[in-house]
């Protein structure tokens, strides 16, 4: 029998289709933005986070004749940016760009007192489709049955890069969850950080964004071995998905769009409505190739309830998170 897990409510949103279907409506009683807006992203440039961000910034540029800054935050898990916009005053000119790796798992795991209702959550601006389950060539690893064998066979022999308490610590949780594999779960760093450690040797797998290993799958150092989509991301070539390898699981990764509690809800709709608008532009599809990320959107309500289910889920890791912090 299959196991299933489903890590958001992603997967049934968009056979209801949540994915935008109908023309974006303004709230033209608000006159918003009238000066440069600044986005608080989470993370480092050069990541498929701050690349969602600089790709919203861009064409909202275009639909608004207005400027977006976006201000990199890294550190802390996301805690520092949050932090920022959390203290910022809420006229609309300050957004938080983040996923549930700050919003979420950082409550789950004690990190913060701090949940998404902290903030007026205006929508889910894409979600991540790019990441595979990919093992190095010296471990030995061929396929996730393998996986799996090998670490019943022998737990915590197969080292899982992560950071600890963060996203793909969440995942790889859930992949043990799933299988009962046990893996030994090892703090490897950022994502560059664990690509190297798999070349080395010194880690035998992890989640990462296919982008950031497909050179080596490719020129053979690395296996991709399942992509934890409810089906193919066909941007990532032949590689299946756990479903079709009899692991019925999802993961998803969606990139929100929030601002400070208190912020004029029609300026919050706003900016859900221009969000809209720019996921319906061919080129933004074109652009999110570059990240091999199809285009995805959910308003102000299906992001809440995405969040809402998303922390269901989770917390039922609360207990190894706690302790890995």
């Amino acid at each position: 029998m299959k196991k299933t897990f489903r890590a958001s409510l992603l997967s049934a949103l968009v056979g209801m289709g949540a994915l935008a279907t109908h023309s974006a409506t303004f709230a033209d009683e608000v006159k918003w933005p009238t000066r440069p807006v600044q986005v608080v992203v989470i993370a480092n440039p050069g990541g498929d986070t701050d690349f969602n961000a600089r790709m919203m910034a861009k064409y909202f540029n275009e639909i608004t004749g207005k400027t977006m800054v976006v201000t990199n935050v890294a550190g802390g898990g996301g805690t520092l940016a949050a932090e920022q916009v959390k203290g910022a005053a809420a006229d609309g000119n300050t957004i938080l760009f983040t996923h549930p790796g700050q919003l979420i798992v950082n409550e789950v795991a004690g990190l913060t007192e701090d949940s998404y209702e902290t903030f007026d959550v205006a929508c889910i601006a894409g979600v991540d489709k790019s990441t595979v389950f990919v093992a190095s060539k010296q471990s030995g690893v061929t396929s996730m049955q393998d996986l799996v064998d090998k670490s019943k066979a022998n737990p915590g022999s197969i080292t899982y890069g992560t950071e600890m308490g963060s996203f793909s610590h969440i995942q790889g949780l859930m992949l043990e969850k799933l299988t009962g594999a046990k893996l030994k779960m090892v703090d490897g760093g950022t994502v560059s950080d664990r690509v190297v450690g798999m070349l080395g040797g010194r880690l035998d797998m992890g989640a990462i964004t296919y982008g950031s290993v497909q050179d080596y799958v490719q020129g053979g150092q690395m296996v991709a071995l399942g992509q934890p989509n409810d089906e193919r991301n066909t941007m990532l070539g032949e590689v299946p998905t756990l479903k079709e390898q009899g692991l019925d699981i999802t993961m998803d990764k969606p990139y929100v769009v929030a601002f400070p509690k208190g912020t004029d809800p029609a300026i919050v709709k706003k900016m859900s409505d221009i969000m809209q608008q720019i996921t319906e532009k061919p080129a933004y599809a074109e652009d999110l190739k570059k990240f091999k990320q199809p285009v995805a959107f959910y308003g102000t309500e299906e992001a809440k309830q995405i969040l809402a289910k998303t922390r269901e889920d989770f917390m039922q890791f609360k207990d190894e998170l706690r302790k890995a912090k």
